[in-house]
């Protein structure tokens, strides 16, 4: 993308003179307004590359127009100008989204150099821009991180603060909770797009041969390595290298991890050459790193070098808001893998998903959506094609306290209401919980009302006030 129609947006009559002739000089295409609304009038009528705002303008404030700019045509770039060089002013624009800040007077030769600077910003995010959609084709099936509850909103807002720069992260998390498809997802949305992502499970390779997996070797370096081999960080040169579970990495090697992290070098097993290496880390574990640290079996040097940017993903019993997407989102894939005619879920189903503890997370889940769609002869999945799971729940459940329970399906309830509009709430929940509550008692006793209050622990005349007020049918006998 090159520059080409530039707005300007100034309520000096002299500087809107000055820059339309030197833009103008150069070739570009300028329009001119003199306020706010004019300046958004423009903007509604025209695609510009870029535009240059006053703050303080007649109508619409420059900020505001920058906010409203920003949302309503985000890949134009916004130069903000002002008079006053206020340190509000400067971080107000930068945060809001501006690409760069002018204060006047100023040289035209600064404004020349930031042009030209947006112009080459503009052309390299062009590119990024198709290599990513071109991965995201590629990654469309089984590589997308599904979900938009609250917790994983945060998630994506800190993937978005990291994903361009080369910043070391420290992704913890469950097993299953997806951290391999997050670290992908830093990788494919950074400068590094292109280059290879290497991914090394640490807890999958014995102790004695993680350093030359890590490192390579070379050729006669111990018994049986009869020729060169490179190891993971020269596969990621340029690239990612995503060290999963590496709590599980032995403390001699976690001291060399660290030397390469230093001098970003490494040296194969049984060499003497130093090899300069360019490769971004992301670590990852469902282990407590700061517990291993205090125990002494992780470094904390290294735990600290990592943890540049922590990121804990949630597991999945915390976000299930987000188990229908998940759902569907898997259906689709096993059509697409298996072949088959599309099936989906019935309500009691997605019920049942919504209760059960997840104690696998959405690695469980896809698994399970597998199983059923390659095993179940209907076309609508019920309850019955997934009798692990509610073998699980049920063991789920009596292992949880009462309180638990009651606290999981109050907040599953109030979920779907709406608080504001409330003003009985407590005795509402009251009168739901009480009138099961006697009515199991009851037919414990058969009936039995003196029973009854022993077990509860209330008057009989009190037991009878409720009997009569929550209309509960008292059966004797049976």
């Amino acid at each position: 993308m090159t520059i080409q129609h530039i707005l300007v947006a100034d309520d000096e009559e002299s500087i809107r003179w000055v820059l339309a002739k030197a833009l103008k000089k150069q070739g570009f295409i300028v329009d001119l307004a003199e306020d706010g609304l004019q300046a958004q009038n423009l903007a509604r009528k025209n695609r510009y590359d870029l535009v240059i705002l006053d703050i303080k303008m007649p109508g619409i404030h420059g900020l505001e127009l920058l906010k409203q700019f920003r949302t309503d045509y985000p890949e134009t770039l916004i130069i903000i100008m002002t008079a006053e060089a206020t340190m509000e002013h400067a971080v107000t624009a930068m945060k809001d989204g501006a690409y760069d800040y002018l204060t006047k007077p100023f040289d035209l030769a600064a404004l020349d150099a930031i042009i030209l600077k947006a112009e080459k910003a503009a052309e390299l995010s062009g590119k990024l821009d198709q290599l990513k959609e071109e991965l995201q084709d590629q990654y469309s099936i089984g590589r997308s991180i599904i979900g938009n509850s609250l917790p994983m909103q945060e998630i994506y807002k800190v993937l978005g603060r990291i994903a361009g720069s080369d910043i070391t992260a420290l992704i913890t998390g469950e097993s299953g909770t997806g951290k391999e498809l997050v670290a992908r997802a830093i990788h494919i949305n950074s400068q590094r797009l292109g280059k290879p992502f290497i991914a090394l499970n640490c807890a999958a390779i014995p102790h004695e041969l993680l350093e030359t997996e890590l490192f390579g070797h070379e050729r006669g370096a111990f018994t049986g390595a009869i020729e060169r081999r490179t190891g993971k960080f020269e596969q990621a040169d340029g690239g990612t290298l995503f060290l999963d579970e590496i709590g599980d990495m032995p403390l001699e090697l976690q001291a060399k991890l660290l030397r390469v992290l230093q001098e970003k070098e490494i040296t194969r097993t049984g060499g003497n050459k130093t090899l300069k290496i360019d490769v971004r880390i992301i670590a990852a574990s469902n282990q407590n790193i700061t517990r291993l640290v205090k125990e002494n079996k992780f470094r904390d040097d290294l735990y600290y070098r990592l943890n540049v940017v922590p990121i804990k993903l949630p597991p999945l019993r915390k976000r299930r808001d987000d188990i229908p997407d998940l759902v569907d989102f898997f259906l689709q894939k096993a059509k697409h893998e298996f072949g088959i005619d599309l099936m989906e879920c019935s309500s009691e189903v997605l019920e049942l998903f919504k209760t059960y503890r997840w104690p696998g997370n959405v690695r469980e889940l896809e698994n399970a959506i597998k199983r059923a769609v390659l095993l179940s002869p209907n076309q609508v999945l019920i309850p019955i094609d997934f009798p692990d799971l509610l073998e699980g729940d049920k063991y789920q459940k009596k292992s949880e306290s009462l309180e638990a329970l009651v606290a999981q399906k109050l907040e599953n309830s109030l979920a779907r209401m709406n608080l504001k509009e409330m003003n009985n709430l407590y005795d509402m929940v009251l009168h739901q919980v009480e009138r099961p509550l006697i009515n199991i008692v009851l037919q414990k006793t058969r009936g039995n009302q003196i029973k009854t209050a022993d077990i509860l622990g209330i008057n009989r005349n009190t037991l009878r006030k409720k009997i009569k007020l929550l209309d509960i049918e008292v059966k004797r006998g049976g």
